[in-house]
């Protein structure tokens, strides 16, 4: 499939994203979306490779990858990236798209769908990092400082170590979470040392605005738009799983269960590989 790279200027920031498959797309189906946060469009080359038949777009969100910003800003909002993305379909002219929506994309999605209702198709969302649907919600904000201020003290390796350990953890975030000590880089592979940044988009607080949205559950029952919400099967009891069971229990679902885990699309080459064979033919059902 011939893929091309182009670049949206918009106020405060220049989007660069892809382009696989012709425009307008082939046999009328509409584009297909891929969109993470703060995944780049390198980590849906995997599943996009899955789905010749259909016209991908993937995208850096602006100030992240390949996409600068100039905007004065470092956070990461889903209104901001949902304006962008709603310029960015208008951008290219064919009407409603169909978009799978990963992690803190599918945040991003949930707004998109929220302020341009008429933008989107089908949305896939899966696995949804949002505190407020979550019986222990504020157990999961305290949960979300711990690894930040693993990342201020000590530096990229000690903030993932204490990220994975959040991000594994199975059940609601009770007392003996907070009475485990912080995990050892070294466990994981990662180096103690500190390089002394502090500008990571998923350790710093950069992000917070993405766990820390509100669905407006109203709007998203009665927009036009086909609304799946995905858990990854090996993803049960984790933090993401229970965030994607809380939002399709809010808008009247049962969470549609994929294969493999939070990152089930990713191939080999990203050290986290899932299912992606399986898994996009599990959305390509999905879509119909």
């Amino acid at each position: 499939m011939t893929q091309t790279t182009h670049t949206l200027s918009l106020p405060g920031a220049d989007l660069v994203y892809d382009v696989a498959g012709p425009l307008p797309p082939a046999g009328g189906r509409p584009v297909l979306f891929m969109i993470g946060q703060p995944m780049t469009a390198d980590g849906f080359r995997c599943l996009a490779g899955h789905f010749p038949e259909r016209t991908v777009v993937t995208y850096d969100p602006r100030g992240l990858g390949r996409s600068t910003r100039a905007d004065g800003r470092s956070d990461n909002t889903p209104q901001q990236q949902a304006a962008d993305l709603h310029e960015l379909a208008a951008a290219l002219g064919t009407g409603p798209v169909d978009v799978f929506a990963s992690s803190g994309g599918a945040v991003t999605a949930l707004e998109w769908v929220t302020a341009h209702p008429q933008d989107v198709g089908t949305l896939v969302a899966h696995e949804p990092p949002i505190n407020a649907v979550l019986p222990d919600a504020e157990a999961a904000g305290r949960a979300q400082a711990r690894f930040n201020d693993a990342y201020e003290a000590g530096g990229t390796g000690a903030g993932m170590a204490a990220f994975i350990a959040m991000t594994a953890w199975t059940g609601e975030f009770t007392e003996d979470f907070f009475a485990q000590p912080l995990p050892d880089p070294a466990a994981f592979g990662m180096p103690a040392t500190d390089d002394g940044t502090r500008d990571d988009p998923l350790l710093s607080k950069r992000s917070w605005a993405i766990t820390g949205y509100r669905p407006d559950v109203a709007a998203l029952t009665a927009a036009p738009t086909r609304i799946v919400v995905a858990v990854g099967e090996e993803s049960a009891g984790t933090y993401t799983a229970r965030t994607a069971e809380g939002l399709a229990a809010a808008l009247g679902q049962v969470a549609t269960v994929f294969p493999s885990h939070h990152g089930g699309f990713l191939g080999g080459e990203h050290g986290y590989a899932g299912k992606p064979e399986e898994f996009a033919a599990k959305l390509r059902d999905v879509l119909g």
